[in-house]
């Protein structure tokens, strides 16, 4: 699985001096909201406005904020269906989540 571009930057992150791969996930992870996303993804696709619902109305901004940090780090897709679009979990994540974390 090649790492994504958002988990394999190079410069400091949030608590490390350094940009290794695993401390950039754990940054990414620890943001606010990050981690009920994945829990609510965890049965499949929901819209946008679903996403909200199920994670108590969070701010439509930092929802958005959050989906697309994690779609730019490779995590989570979006696809559409009509006009709708659908954001899940990309099935080789929490494999790859658990390999990343196993010591």
């Amino acid at each position: 699985m090649p790492k994504p571009a958002a988990v394999t930057r190079k410069t400091a992150v949030r608590g490390s001096r350094t940009g290794r791969p695993i401390m950039a996930l754990l940054d990414l992870l620890g943001r606010r909201w990050t981690l009920r996303i994945f829990w609510e993804l965890r049965d499949g696709p929901l819209t946008s406005r679903a996403l909200r619902t199920a994670c108590d109305d969070a701010s439509p901004t930092v929802m958005q904020a959050r989906l697309s940090e994690l779609r730019e780090a490779g995590l989570v897709e979006s696809t559409r269906r009509g006009t709708w679009a659908y954001y899940s979990v990309k099935p080789e994540t929490l494999a790859g989540l658990a390999a990343a974390l196993t010591p």
